[in-house]
């Protein structure tokens, strides 16, 4: 199946989308392009010709096999909610295209990182159907995002090989890619600490999470006592931010740092602070993820960067790896985080700022 084809089903260039699998940065100026131009190739099959390519370059290799791979979403049902594993899915994307593999199935089933959806409902049913979905064609399952630990087994046992990429590790369970999100929060409250915060909060997701897990560690080893009321327990979206912040900001004495378990609710937390920014105190915010928007925020967060094009890059040489016989033994490739310091935070004596707006 030529790009061409691909172009005149979407109604776009066969530039704009060579550009598009190729390059999982590149921006469409026409709203969902992007999206579109990815659920025709999954259904239309897509992959490159290396053999004219190669041809063509006067290079000649043995032929393979072409793989056909499947990737499953599980932080939420739609593409649009988390821009972090969005990201990381265009990235994914791009390199299963580079190769010379099939994106053969995409699925969103928030159901699989909810430990107790999957005790109460039929995760059986649901991975039997996914499986037929696949028509056969499932040389390899990519989870992105937290999965529950009897799911991943389940899945196991229906696909033929299967690796995770996610903040949360599978504790062996898999193949992964990890950046691990304990280390991420230690990192965060850390750098609130040396600013002179004492009393730090939390906003995110609380149980099995491992930010959580790592934001409580965090303060026991600087002697802090964590206090309930600093802690919002929230699924995390944009909205879910500004409603915990309107929370907080109810507080007679509230925190005054802040670690968001992830940039897209931390961004909701500095529109709350936007609107009232006349009427409360400023707590300094700090985050996790670095994505795009967050360095064209006013002011700009503050955050912990997670290196998701690394992450996306290896995972689908991992699962290849594994897929072509180049391991046995269950891996864990580990990532680095990264501080990146904005305007977001600043020293606990210094006045509020003038100005929120994002």
């Amino acid at each position: 199946m030529s790009i061409k084809k691909i172009a005149e089903q979407v109604g776009a260039s066969p530039a704009t989308v060579s550009r598009v699998l190729n390059h999982p940065d590149y921006h469409c100026s026409k709203p969902g392009l992007r999206d579109k131009i990815w659920k025709a190739a999954i259904e239309m099959n897509y992959t490159p010709n290396t053999a004219a390519r190669n041809l063509k370059m006067g290079v000649r290799e043995a032929e393979h096999k072409i793989c056909y791979i499947n990737v499953l979403m599980t932080r939420s049902d739609t593409s649009k909610t988390d821009p972090f594993f969005a990201e990381i899915l265009h990235v994914i994307e791009t390199e299963i295209h580079r190769s010379s593999c099939i994106l053969s199935n995409l699925w969103y089933r928030s159901l699989f990182s909810n430990n107790a959806r999957c005790e109460t409902e039929n995760i059986d049913r649901v991975i039997s159907e996914m499986y037929q979905e696949s028509e056969g064609k499932a040389d390899g399952l990519i989870i992105v995002g937290q999965c529950n630990r009897k799911a991943i087994e389940k899945f196991c046992k229906v696909f033929k090989h299967v690796v995770t990429v996610n903040r949360n590790s599978s504790n062996y369970a898999v193949d992964e890619v990890l950046c691990d999100g304990k280390k991420i929060a230690s990192k965060a409250v850390d750098y609130l600490y040396t600013l002179g915060h004492r009393k730090i909060g939390y906003v995110g997701e609380c149980k099995g999470e491992i930010r959580y897990s790592g934001y409580l560690e965090a303060l026991k080893k600087h002697d802090l006592d964590p206090m309930p009321e600093y802690v919002i327990a929230t699924r995390q979206r944009e909205a879910d931010g500004y409603d915990s912040m309107q929370r907080l900001l109810q507080l007679p004495d509230g925190p005054t740092g802040i670690y968001c378990a992830n940039d897209i609710t931390a961004l909701g937390m500095l529109k709350c602070l936007s609107k009232y920014k006349n009427h409360y105190p400023r707590p300094s915010i700090i985050s996790s993820d670095d994505i795009e928007e967050a360095q064209y925020s006013k002011p700009m967060l503050t955050t912990v960067r997670v290196p998701r094009d690394e992450m996306g890059r290896f995972v689908v040489r991992l699962l290849l790896d594994r897929i072509h016989g180049g391991h046995q033994t269950v891996v864990r490739l580990e990532m680095e985080s990264r501080l990146i310091i904005r305007e977001s935070c600043q020293n606990v004596s210094e006045s509020i700022w003038s100005d929120y707006c994002i």
